[in-house]
C-alpha cells in the first residue's frame, strides 16, 4: 500500500532539511567502505597485537583476508537484569560465527546504567550522558578496524541509544542489535502502582514497599513494563536492526538462543565479502528513522525518545525535529495498551500480537514506510511475522494473525484506542515542551492553575509530606536540565502527584527535566526549552503566576502580562551539590556542553 501521504509529507520535509548534512555523511561514509576486510589494512604488526589471544584456527583465518570477521560490543553485568543474559552470548556468537565460516571477537564492553537503580538518587545526574559515554566506549572497541560488521548487545534506557549512535558513525559496517528479552510476568504492574501510592501517603511501610517491588523485578531480562528499555527492543525492530519478531522472548530460553545464533549469521551474510553488503549509515534513512517515531506513537512508547530519537537520527546526518515528532502523532493511532498506557505487560503484549502484529495493521492502511532496507533484506513486510522455534533449533516465521490475540492489549488500525499517538509539542511563553497524553483523562488535557515553584524534586517531595499541596495548581520543577543537573529523571514526582490528583485536585507538571513516566495519568509537560540554567522562560515562574498547559491546541503559558513577564530577572541556584560526588565531577564538561532537549541534549553535537 502506498504510504499515508501526511507520512510521506513529514518524511520529505526532514529529508529536504537533512540534505546538507546527510549528503556528507554518505560521502564520508563512502571514503570509509572498502571492498574485502578491513584488517588487510593494518600491517603485520598491527594485526598481530589484534589476534595475539585468538585460538589457533581464529588466528589462522584472521590472517588471510578471506574470512570475515565480527566485532561483538556488549554491555554485560551481573548487576543489572536486562544485561545479564549477556554473559554467556559471546561464546554463543563465537560457535555460530565459525559455524558460519567466520571469526567473533569482542570487541568492547560498554557502561549499562540502569534508571531504575539510580532514579532519586545523585548518580542518576550521569544517566542521560552515560549514552553519549556508551556511543564513545562503542566507538574505541570498533577503532581497531579488525571487523567487517559488528553485533551489539544492549536493551536498556541509554544503551541502545548510544550504541546506535555509535554504530552510525561506523556506518561503513553492518550492524545487527541483538536483545536479550524481558523477564517473565512478576506482580501486576496496577498492583505495583497501588503499593507504591499506599507508601506515598504512609498507609504502608518499606517492608511492604520492597516486597512489591521485588515482586516485579525478579529476574535476569528486560523490565516488563513498557517504558525506555522496552520502547528500544520495538525501535531495533521496527527500523530494522533486530531480525524479525525478535525483541520480546524471553531469555534462557531455546528460542532465545536460535534468534542470537540466526542473528549472528545473518550480520555475517551482509558483509561486504557477501552479495547482500548492507552497511548500517545506508540502511538508516529518513524513512527508517520515521519507522520509529511511527512505532513509537502506535505503541505509546517512552517519552524520553523525544530526546534519543534526535540524537540517533543526527548520527547518521538526519535532522529529526520535535515537529515532526508532533505532527506525526498527530497523524498515527494508538494501537497497543501496555502499562503505564494500560494493565498489560510486554510479556502479555507479545503473546496477544506483538510488534508482529503491530507492523501489520501499520502496514495495512499505509502508516509505515515499507519500502526500506533491513538486515533481513529489503522490505519491511517481512517482519509481520511470528518468530518460532523450528526443527533442529532454527528459527522459523510464520505470518501473524490479522486478529488480535486480546483486542484489549492490541487492536487493529480500524478500532483504534485513541486516535492519535498522544504526543504533542507544546509552545508558547515558556518555550518549547512535550507532553504525553495517552493515559491521562480527557478531562485533564488543559489545565490552568497557579504555579508552585520549585528547584528541586526533593523540594516537592517534602512540601507534599508536609501537606501543604493544597488546592489545584502547577508543580513547576527547574533547574533540572542537561546544563543544570544532568538531567535526571523525575520519577519520583508520579506517586505523590498522583495521589493529590486521586484526592479531587487539578495537578499537572511544568518541567526543564524529563519524566519518561510522564505518559502517566498526570499532566506533564516536559523537557521545557530554554532550560532554566540557560535563562529560560521557566526561570522567571513565580509562584502564584497562572500556567496554561493546553494539550489539545498544543500551547503552554504563563499568564503575565509579557512587559512584566520580560522584566523580570530571572532565577537562579545554587547548583554546587550537583558538581561532586558519585562521578559527578568527571561530567562537568557534559553538562557544560550539552545541548538543548530539543536538539537531542547531547554533549556530542
Amino acid at each position: 500500500m502506498t504510504v499515508d501521504p501526511r507520512i510521506a509529507a513529514v518524511t520529505a520535509r526532514i529529508v529536504e532539511r537533512s540534505k546538507p548534512s546527510r549528503e556528507l555523511y554518505l560521502e564520508r561514509l563512502g571514503e570509509m567502505a572498502t571492498k574485502g576486510p578491513f584488517r588487510s589494512t593494518l600491517s603485520c604488526g598491527n594485526l598481530a597485537h589484534g589476534f595475539a589471544a585468538c585460538g589457533p584456527s581464529d588466528k589462522a583465518d584472521l590472517a588471510g583476508d578471506v574470512v570475515p570477521n565480527l566485532g561483538i560490543i556488549t554491555s554485560y553485568n551481573d548487576m543489572l537484569s536486562a544485561h545479564q543474559p549477556f554473559e554467556t552470548y559471546p561464546e554463543l556468537i563465537r560457535s555460530a560465527a565459525r559455524d558460519a565460516g567466520g571469526v567473533a571477537q569482542v570487541a568492547g564492553s560498554v557502561p549499562a546504567m540502569c534508571d531504575g537503580v539510580t532514579q532519586g538518587q545523585p548518580g542518576m545526574e550521569l544517566s542521560l550522558f552515560s549514552r553519549d559515554v556508551i556511543a564513545m566506549a562503542a566507538a574505541v572497541g570498533l577503532s581497531h578496524n579488525m571487523f567487517d560488521a559488528a553485533v551489539y548487545l544492549g536493551v536498556c534506557d541509554k544503551i541502545v541509544p548510544g550504541l546506535l549512535i555509535a554504530a552510525l558513525s561506523f556506518g561503513h559496517l553492518p550492524a545487527v542489535f541483538i536483545p536479550a528479552g524481558p523477564m517473565t510476568t512478576g506482580l501486576s504492574n496496577d498492583e505495583k502502582v497501588r503499593i507504591r501510592q499506599l507508601y506515598a501517603e504512609g498507609k504502608v511501610g518499606r517492608d511492604e514497599l520492597l516486597a512489591a517491588e521485588s515482586q516485579s523485578y525478579h529476574g535476569p531480562g528486560t523490565c516488563t513494563f513498557y517504558g525506555t528499555a522496552n520502547s528500544n527492543q520495538m525501535l531495533m525492530e521496527i527500523m530494522g536492526l533486530h531480525t524479525p519478531g525478535s525483541s520480546f522472548i524471553n531469555p534462557g530460553t531455546p528460542l532465545r538462543d536460535a534468534l542470537t545464533t540466526e542473528a549472528t549469521r545473518r550480520a555475517l551474510a551482509i558483509t561486504a565479502l557477501g552479495n547482500e553488503f548492507t552497511p548500517v549509515g545506508e540502511m538508516i534513512d529518513e524513512r527508517s528513522i520515521v519507522n520509529g517515531v511511527i512505532g513509537l506513537h502506535a505503541t505509546g512508547g517512552s517519552t524520553n525518545h523525544t530526546l534519543h530519537l534526535v540524537a540517533m537520527a543526527r548520527a547518521a546526518g538526519i535532522r529529526l525535529s520535535w515537529e515532526d515528532i508532533s505532527e506525526l502523532s498527530d497523524a498515527v493511532p494508538l494501537l497497543a495498551r501496555v502499562y503505564p498506557n494500560g494493565p498489560a505487560d510486554v510479556n502479555h503484549f507479545n503473546a496477544a500480537g506483538g510488534l508482529g502484529f503491530m507492523i501489520d495493521q501499520l502496514l495495512s492502511v499505509g502508516l509505515l514506510h515499507e519500502d526500506v532496507r533491513t538486515v533481513w533484506g529489503k522490505g519491511l513486510a517481512s517482519y509481520a511475522v511470528e518468530a518460532k522455534l523450528g526443527e533442529n533449533g532454527t528459527v522459523v516465521r510464520e505470518p501473524i494473525s490479522r486478529t488480535s490475540g486480546d483486542p484489549k492489549v492490541v487492536t487493529t488500525a480500524d478500532k483504534p484506542f485513541q486516535s492519535n499517538g498522544g504526543l504533542k509539542m507544546l509552545t508558547g511563553n515558556l518555550g518549547k515542551a512535550v507532553i504525553k497524553i495517552s493515559a491521562v483523562k480527557p478531562e485533564r488535557y488543559v489545565v490552568e492553575a497557579p504555579a508552585r515553584v520549585f528547584s528541586t524534586q526533593a523540594e516537592l517531595q517534602d512540601a507534599f509530606k508536609a501537606g501543604s499541596l493544597t488546592g489545584d495548581f502547577v508543580a513547576v520543577v527547574r533547574f533540572q536540565g542537561p546544563k543544570a543537573n544532568g538531567m535526571p529523571e523525575l520519577h519520583k514526582l508520579t506517586p505523590p502527584l498522583g495521589v493529590l490528583q486521586d484526592r479531587g485536585q487539578t495537578v499537572a507538571l511544568v518541567t526543564d527535566g524529563r519524566m519518561s513516566g510522564a505518559s502517566g495519568k498526570v499532566p506533564a509537560a516536559i523537557h521545557v526549552t530554554p532550560e532554566a540554567k540557560d535563562g529560560g522562560p521557566i526561570a522567571r515562574i513565580r509562584d502564584g503566576d497562572m500556567i496554561r498547559l493546553d494539550a489539545v491546541s498544543g500551547s503552554l503559558e504563563v499568564l503575565v502580562p509579557a512587559a512584566e513577564f520580560a522584566a523580570r530577572e530571572p532565577a537562579t541556584a545554587d547548583l554546587s551539590h550537583n558538581e561532586w560526588g558519585l562521578g559527578r565531577e568527571l561530567f562537568a564538561r557534559f553538562r557544560d556542553n550539552a545541548g538543548t532537549a530539543d536538539e537531542g541534549a547531547s554533549a556530542l553535537y
